[in-house]
């Protein structure tokens, strides 16, 4: 693995997801926490492949953080970042729902942090962790379902609020990434939701990385091609639909 090289953080980024659950690392279905497929039974060595593969992003969520405040992996994320951490930046999501957790995840080495929730019910709790950090390493999670921004673990019965709503307050709030995830194309390989990230991107809120959906290699540059900024691969990467070497190789071609 070569040392990751400062000037890829303005490309086009290809994050690969790691979701981690009881220790695991495991990939849902549509959010739905019964309907889990296990990829590994250890995390840092499936980051070290990516990133021996030519990731140099990695999308580290904590499941079960994300869903009960209680049952929380720090020591399994921490453990991904120090055991990548000189190849390929991490950023951290789910259950980041303080400030002091938020900024524990950067003081442990993530380049970046995603918030959902918490920004989505107080966009000053995003306000406070750019002015506190920077923008560049807060990020705000858009999960959308039915055109409604949701959190709360993607639980049903959400009752979300327009997506372009929550994006205008985050970019008040000062945030510029925003990762907007189709909830029902979420781990279901059926290609992104291209009609909600266009509308996502002319909204001119700030950078978009896709998620959900990707399958192949064209799905990426399709997303590229309405100008996002990047996209999370998960489930794609873990059946063999391609590589992060062949997702790279495809964008440069």
């Amino acid at each position: 693995m070569a040392p990751r090289n400062p000037d890829q953080a303005r490309a086009f980024e290809v994050l690969a997801a790691i979701d981690l659950r009881g220790g695991r690392v495991v990939r849902l279905l549509r959010g739905d926490f019964d309907r889990e497929t296990v990829y590994g039974d250890d995390p840092v060595a499936v980051a070290r492949r990516f990133v021996a593969d030519g990731a140099r992003w990695l999308h580290v969520v904590d499941l079960d953080w994300a869903r009960d405040p209680a049952a929380r992996q720090a020591d399994a994320v921490r453990a991904i970042v120090a055991g990548v951490g000189e190849w390929a930046r991490v950023e951290v999501a789910g259950g980041l729902r303080d400030e002091e957790s938020a900024a524990a995840m950067l003081a442990a080495g993530a380049a970046r942090i995603v918030v959902g929730t918490a920004a989505l019910r107080d966009p000053t709790f995003a306000r406070h962790l750019v002015d506190r950090h920077g923008p560049d390493r807060v990020a705000v999670a858009l999960d959308v379902r039915e055109g409604r921004a949701v959190g709360h673990g993607w639980l049903p019965g959400s009752p979300g609020i327009p997506v372009e709503d929550a994006m205008a307050a985050a970019a008040a709030a000062g945030v510029e990434t925003f990762e907007v995830t189709a909830i029902d194309r979420d781990g279901a390989l059926t290609g992104p939701d291209l009609e909600l990230l266009g509308r996502a991107v002319a909204l001119g809120r700030g950078a978009v990385i896709a998620s959900a959906g990707i399958a192949t290699t064209d799905d990426l540059r399709a997303v590229r091609a309405l100008g996002c900024t990047g996209a999370i691969v998960g489930r794609a990467l873990y059946e063999g639909r391609f590589t992060i070497g062949a997702a790279l190789e495809a964008l440069r071609a």
